[in-house]
C-alpha cells in the first residue's frame, strides 16, 4: 500500500482535437504514470523534470478537496451536490448536469480506465478474455496491476461513499456554463447597487476591468492544469508551483472564502429577517436578543442539523437553484422599477474617490468563482471548449451584475443599503417574494458550503477514530457556532463582503494564478505573457491593499459607533 501511495497517480484525458469517436469515449485514462506507454507524447521524463517525481497530488492534505468541491460544478446524486454562491453563492448544485447524466455506476467508473492508445485486436481480443473474470480462475496480479487495481478500488469507494461524490467527467458546454454562473452569480449580487453608492457610477468600469482580468487568469488556471497530467485543482496547482506547502496555503485560503461566505449567509438571513419582524425580541435568563441576535440564532439553529448530514443528495437538489433564486430576485427588483412604478432618483456620484476602495472589494467579490474553476474544466467533455465556456459565464454574470447595480442605484440613490432587498417597500408583493427568496436560499446552501471544510478538519482526525460520526458532529457543530459568533460580532454584511473580496478573492482570482502560472511555465511563458501577468499582479496587489485597508478601517468604525 505504501508502494501505490508513492507511485505518480497520471491520468490523461482525452484530447479535444481528436475524431467524434474519441469524444463519445471521453474520459479515456492511462492508469499508471509509471507506464511509458501511457504518457504518450510526454513520455520522454527527461524533457521535463517536473513530469518525473513521483509523489501523487492526491495523497497530500486534504485530500478530499477534488471530491468537495465538485459540490459546486458537476456531481451525480446521491452524494454532495452543487452549492450556488458566489464564493461561493456561489455554491449551487449542478441540477441540470446530474438529470442528463444519470448515476453514476462501477461500470461507468470502469470504463473510463481504458489505454489511451488503441489496443490491436488480436491483444485486444486476449484482455477481453481475461476480463472474463467470472470464467475464469484469479490470476496472481503484478505489482504495478495491484497498483492499479488499489487506486481504482480506491476511487471506486469514494465513489460509492455518503461523504464523497462520484465524478462524472462529460459535462456539455451548456451544462459547464450553468455551473460556471451558478459559482459566480450569488448573494455578491445583492450588493451591486451599494457598490455604485460608494465608488459612483464610474466604478462600473472596475467591474468590467476587474471581469477581463478574473477572465484571463481563468484561462492561466487551464495552462496550469495542461502543464502536466495529474493536476485536477487549484490546491493541486499550488502544489505543483510550490510544492506541498503551496497546496497546504492555497487550500487554507479557499476554505477561509467558504467560511466567511457562510458568516455572510447568517448575516444576510438576520438582516432580511429582521428588516420583515423589526419588533422581535426574546428575553431568557436576563439575556436580551435584539431581532438581529434573534434571528441570527434561529437561522443556526435551523441549519445545524443539516451539517450533521452525510448524504447531501437531498439537499444538493434543492439548493440546485442557485441561479433561478438569483434570477428571480432580479427580476423582482426589475418589476418593482417597471411594473409597480415606485420612482427613479437621479442620485449618485460619477464617482466617489472616499469610497471607491470599498467598491473596489464589492466589485472583486463577484468575480471569486476560480476555486471552482479547474474541476469545471476537468468535467467538461471538450476541453477546448473551456474559454468559451468561461467567457460565457462571466459576460452574463457581468450582465445581471451591472443592470441590478443600474436599476438598485436608480431605484434607491443615496438610500441604498448594503443588501437592495432591504430598500424594497414591503407592501409589494414581488418585494416579499425577493426578501424570502434571499431567506431561503442561503438556509440550503449552508451546509453544503461548509462540508468541504468540515471534510479536510475530518482527514485530521486519527485514522482508528475517523469511524466515528460523533468527530464529524462537533466539527461541524463548533464550525456552524464560530460562524454565528463572527457574524453577530461584525454584523455588517456589505463591509465583510469587500473585506472578503478585496483579501482572499483578489488573491485567488488575480494574484496566485498569475504567481503559480510563471512559476510551472518559467522560461517557457512567453514575453506578452510575462508582461500580461505582471500587470495583473500590479492591479491584485494595490487593488488588495487598498480595499482591504479601508474595509478593516471601516469596520473597526462601524464597532466603535
Amino acid at each position: 500500500m505504501k508502494n501505490a501511495v508513492s507511485d505518480r497517480i497520471d491520468y490523461i484525458e482525452s484530447s479535444d482535437g481528436e475524431d467524434a469517436g474519441d469524444e463519445e469515449e471521453q474520459g479515456k485514462v492511462s492508469a499508471d504514470g509509471n507506464d511509458d506507454e501511457s504518457d504518450g507524447s510526454d513520455s520522454s521524463s527527461a524533457d521535463s523534470p517536473r513530469r518525473s517525481r513521483p509523489s501523487s497530488y492526491s495523497t497530500t492534505w486534504p485530500q478530499s478537496y477534488r471530491q468537495s468541491i465538485d459540490i459546486y460544478s458537476s456531481v451525480t446524486p446521491p452524494t454532495i451536490g452543487f452549492l450556488g454562491t458566489p464564493t461561493l453563492s456561489r455554491l449551487g448544485s449542478s441540477f441540470l448536469a446530474n438529470s442528463f447524466r444519470g448515476r453514476h455506476t462501477p461500470d461507468a467508473i470502469s470504463s473510463l480506465l481504458k489505454p489511451f492508445f488503441p489496443t490491436p485486436p488480436a491483444e485486444e481480443e486476449q484482455q477481453q478474455r481475461k476480463s472474463s473474470h467470472t470464467l475464469l480462475p484469479p490470476q496472481i496480479p503484478t505489482r504495478r496491476a495491484s497498483h492499479r487495481k488499489a487506486r481504482e478500488e480506491h476511487r471506486l469507494s469514494k465513489a460509492s461513499s455518503g461523504d464523497l461524490p462520484a465524478t462524472a467527467r462529460h459535462c456539455s458546454y451548456a451544462q459547464s456554463v450553468f455551473n460556471g454562473v451558478n459559482v459566480l452569480c450569488g448573494v455578491g449580487m445583492l450588493s451591486a447597487p451599494y457598490s455604485i453608492k460608494e465608488g459612483g457610477w464610474l466604478g462600473l468600469f472596475i467591474l468590467i476591468i476587474f471581469g477581463v482580468l478574473a477572465f484571463y487568469t481563468g484561462i492561466l488556471l487551464r495552462r496550469c492544469l495542461e502543464s502536466e497530467p495529474g493536476l485536477e485543482t487549484y490546491p493541486d496547482i499550488g502544489q505543483a508551483a510550490f510544492g506541498p506547502y503551496g497546496r497546504i496555503i492555497v487550500s487554507i485560503i479557499l476554505y477561509l472564502e467558504l467560511y466567511a461566505c457562510c458568516v455572510e449567509y447568517i448575516i444576510l438571513d438576520s438582516d432580511n429577517l429582521s428588516s420583515l419582524f423589526p419588533n422581535a425580541h426574546l428575553d431568557i435568563a436576563g439575556i436580551h436578543l435584539n431581532a438581529h441576535l434573534l434571528f441570527g440564532v434561529l437561522i443556526t439553529l435551523i441549519v445545524l442539523p443539516s451539517t450533521w448530514v452525510r448524504d447531501f443528495s437531498m439537499i444538493s437538489y434543492i439548493s440546485a437553484g442557485g441561479v433561478i433564486a438569483s434570477v428571480l430576485v432580479v427580476a423582482c427588483l426589475f418589476w418593482l422599477g417597471l411594473v409597480d412604478n415606485i420612482g427613479y432618483k437621479n442620485e449618485g456620484s460619477l464617482i466617489n474617490l472616499s469610497g471607491i476602495s470599498i467598491a473596489i472589494g464589492l466589485y472583486g467579490y463577484s468575480y471569486s468563482g476560480h476555486a471552482v474553476f479547474p474541476n469545471i474544466y476537468s468535467s467538461l467533455k471538450k476541453k477546448s471548449e473551456f474559454p468559451a465556456v468561461l467567457f460565457t459565464s462571466f459576460a452574463i454574470s457581468t450582465l445581471l451584475f451591472a443592470g441590478v447595480a443600474v436599476m438598485g442605484s436608480m431605484l434607491f440613490g443615496d438610500a441604498t443599503q448594503s443588501q437592495f432587498t432591504l430598500n424594497m417597500p414591503h407592501e409589494f408583493v414581488v418585494s416579499k417574494i425577493a426578501v424570502w427568496t434571499t431567506v431561503v436560499n442561503p438556509i440550503t446552501k449552508y451546509s453544503l458550503t461548509l462540508a468541504p471544510m468540515a471534510l479536510s478538519l475530518e482527514e485530521l482526525i486519527p485514522k482508528d477514530q475517523q469511524k466515528s460520526h460523533w468527530y464529524s458532529i462537533v466539527i461541524r457543530t463548533a464550525l456552524t457556532i464560530s460562524t454565528l459568533l463572527v457574524a453577530m460580532s461584525v454584523p455588517f454584511f456589505g463591509l465583510v463582503m469587500a473585506l472578503v473580496g478585496s483579501s482572499l478573492t483578489m488573491l485567488l482570482a488575480l494574484i496566485l494564478p498569475c504567481i503559480c502560472f510563471l512559476s510551472i511555465a518559467r522560461r517557457k511563458a512567453t514575453w506578452p505573457e510575462v508582461c500580461i501577468c505582471a500587470l495583473i499582479l500590479l492591479v491584485g496587489v494595490i487593488s488588495s491593499a487598498l480595499g482591504t485597508s479601508s474595509a478593516v478601517s471601516k469596520i473597526a468604525d462601524s464597532l466603535n459607533s
